[in-house]
């Protein structure tokens, strides 16, 4: 069962921009059925600002990263809460946990700065540079220092990654979906994750939330859009391509 297994808000009605989020604006019950979950649906649906709210619910930096990284005042937004936090309400089974990480592509750029900067000015930088596989982020690849994170620093906890496949290439999202594995199945690490990777999505057991402007509901790989769009392009991209350009 996930340590994290319920996760719910009333209906919003304050006139916020969350009340015009129609996936989210009615309230939320969602059950966290499996260690693995996804969330998916068109940009604005509401899934990173789900993510967003879970994340610092559970007290890791919205810059990205875990409980430490949020207590150093240098790196955290300051004077920046999420607007869903304080609605949420978490579930623990049997109990909360603190360890974990929080993760989006879109800034994992200044979470590496962070972390190079640490390596070269504490006096102990060299535990930090092998925390993270003994090379520095900034001196790999994207996807590369992607993968060091996730072989590094994924362990014991709860990851909350926010479309993880945008600096990946194919054979890296299969190496991260093997990360996933191992650690789902020795039953250490829970995982919720915000995608549009049709891989990433046919992970094996994992429960799929469909967010859209009926709100959110569990669907199944085949029913995604993202499977079915991608399946059809795959077919006949020449239909699509002379669609696209009018031809």
């Amino acid at each position: 069962m996930p340590v994290l297994s319920r996760v719910s808000f009333p209906p919003i009605q304050d006139g916020s921009y969350l009340q015009n989020i129609t996936s989210l604006s009615n309230g939320l019950q969602l059950t966290l059925k499996t260690n693995v979950t996804f969330f998916v649906g068109e940009n604005g649906s509401g899934k990173s600002t789900l993510l967003e709210g879970i994340a610092e619910q559970c007290g890791f930096s919205l810059r990205g990263g875990n409980r430490n990284h949020n207590l150093n005042t240098g790196y955290r937004f300051e004077g920046y809460e999420s607007p869903l936090a304080q609605r949420l309400s978490l579930a623990w089974t049997p109990k909360r946990i603190n360890e974990g990480f929080f993760m989006r592509a879109e800034s994992f750029f200044n979470f590496a700065s962070y972390i190079d900067e640490m390596i070269g000015e504490a006096k102990d930088g060299y535990k930090v540079l092998e925390a993270y596989g003994g090379r520095k982020l900034h001196e790999q690849s994207h996807g590369e220092s992607f993968l060091s994170l996730f072989n590094n620093q994924f362990d014991n906890g709860i990851y909350i990654l926010d479309e993880p496949e945008a600096a990946l290439s194919p054979a890296r999202i299969l190496a991260f979906m093997s990360v996933i594995y191992d650690l789902e199945q020795s039953g250490r690490a829970q995982f919720i994750i915000a995608t549009h990777s049709p891989m990433l999505l046919c992970y094996p057991g994992a429960t799929i939330y469909q967010f859209d402007d009926n709100g959110v509901k569990e669907t199944t790989y085949e029913d995604t859009e993202h499977f079915a769009l991608t399946k059809s392009f795959l077919n006949n991209p020449e239909a699509y391509l002379r669609h696209l350009t009018n031809q």
